[in-house]
């Protein structure tokens, strides 16, 4: 009866202490083990169950409550109880937080209850702990068990214990995370890291590429770059980054996406077909000088830019103070040089006169070569394919003549240089009427490029 109350008191005394631990975190826990014991006087041997609790101090010091029960000794035939010993012990810590595997030796006073005798003792030991997680581990120890004199029938004896335990401790305790983001406050050295933000081992935001810009606020994070930049590289330091230039190796224009302009006239080097165009030059899409009128003369150089007109004369149209030929006179082949100049007919829809975009693209051609030498005349016959009478159809090829001679005017070609202004109907086919391509191809206007002998 006396042996329980002891035991009934140890563990009041236990838990009167609180529940403890070995972390800076977590700094109550408690431990629970099995072991085996033995007396170094009388042997034997018998199972001792214990229970501690224990309170982190420091990185090297723990403070534990401990209590060892001897039972089922070999030893004894009327009695399944030997002992019960309670200890006060301070645990030394050999190594620090950061390793799994942690070594400790430990020792203190007790109060020990044997064979109805009860009294100051002390142990101490050594052992390890092995963490499985953060907070709990396997701990295996050994320890000497000071005894004290008690009587046994006559005789005065004193017990002396080794034994050995092996056992899980739990740490408990709630670890303060200001941030929430897993590390605890202890080991967070960026505490304040802003919600949701990926975190090291260290509660540090996370710089995957190390460029000293954390992936959350890095538009770059596997590539290294610049803190101007957001974390992104500017190879060619004209301060548009890699990945929104277009031309990251040379430096060049935000407004051309990064590449440079060398002639400074809108149009990246890599896209401009002209890239000595001198400065202040209005260009096209090709980065090339405009040249309205066609006529070989950029506007910027052109006095007459809406109208054709020879680079001689400043691309206007030259005034020709030539004598006009009297084409009231038939002009015979004998007076004549007709120049190797291929012109393509223009053609036109079935019983009209008017001019298609694609035929005055071909007059525009016509008026170029007209205004590249002066001296040029030219002949304009009209055809018509079979359809109709003899009469509509020299009226239709006569209005198809004027249509093309009109155009020419309005381009700047004197009308005194148009010397042949033929209709003749249906008269000259090209092809045959039978067919809806043949009648296209006798629908036309040919021209005939000459000069005066």
């Amino acid at each position: 009866m006396h042996m329980k109350k002891v035991i009934l008191v140890c563990l009041i005394l236990a838990l009167g202490v609180g529940i403890n631990a070995q972390t800076t975190e977590k700094k109550w826990g408690i431990g629970v083990g099995l072991g085996a014991y033995t007396s170094l006087d009388e042997g034997g041997v018998g199972l001792m169950p214990e229970l501690y609790f224990s309170r982190y101090l420091s990185p090297k010091l723990d403070l534990m409550l401990k209590g060892d029960l001897g039972v089922f000794n070999s030893k004894l035939t009327t009695n399944d109880l030997d002992l019960a010993n309670a200890f006060l012990n301070v645990r030394y810590k050999l190594s620090d937080e950061s390793k799994k595997f942690r070594p400790y030796l430990f020792a203190g006073p007790g109060f020990l209850a044997d064979n109805a005798t009860s009294g100051l003792n002390f142990n101490a030991g050594l052992g390890s702990k092995y963490y499985i997680s953060s907070g709990i581990a396997l701990y295996l120890d050994a320890a000497y068990l000071h005894g004290i004199e008690a009587t046994r029938g006559t005789e005065t004896i004193k017990d002396n214990f080794i034994k050995a335990t092996v056992g899980l401790e739990f740490n408990l305790g709630k670890m303060k995370d200001t941030d929430n983001d897993g590390v605890t406050d202890k080991k967070d050295n960026c505490p304040n890291t802003p919600a949701g933000v990926n975190v090291d081992e260290n509660g540090c935001p996370v710089d995957t590429d190390g460029d000293g810009v954390s992936d959350h606020i890095d538009n770059c994070p596997t590539v290294a770059g610049l803190t101007s930049m957001k974390g992104c590289p500017d190879t060619d330091k004209d301060g548009i980054t890699d990945k929104d230039d277009a031309c990251p190796e040379v430096a060049g224009l935000k407004s051309l996406k990064g590449c440079p302009d060398a002639d400074e006239d809108g149009v990246a080097d890599a896209d401009d077909k002209c890239p000595n165009t001198k400065k202040g030059y209005k260009v096209d899409a090709s980065g090339c000088p405009v040249d309205t009128d066609k006529d070989g003369v950029v506007d910027a150089e052109d006095e007459c830019p809406t109208v054709a007109g020879p680079a001689n004369n400043k691309g206007c149209p030259v005034k020709e103070v030539k004598k006009e030929i009297d084409k009231t006179k038939e002009v015979t082949i004998d007076q004549v040089e007709i120049q190797n100049i291929k012109v393509t007919p223009v053609h036109f829809v079935s019983n009209k006169s008017y001019l298609t975009d694609y035929s005055k693209g071909i007059l525009d051609k016509l008026v170029q070569t007209l205004n590249s030498n002066p001296d040029y005349n030219v002949n304009a016959h009209g055809h018509t394919d079979s359809q109709g009478s003899d009469q509509l159809n020299i009226k239709l090829s006569h209005d198809r003549v004027k249509s093309v001679v009109e155009y020419l005017v309005s381009k700047g070609i004197s009308e005194g240089r148009i010397i042949q202004q033929k209709a003749f109907g249906k008269a000259n086919p090209i092809a045959t009427n039978d067919t809806p391509e043949g009648r296209l191809q006798n629908r036309r206007v040919e021209f005939e490029i000459f000069r005066m002998k």
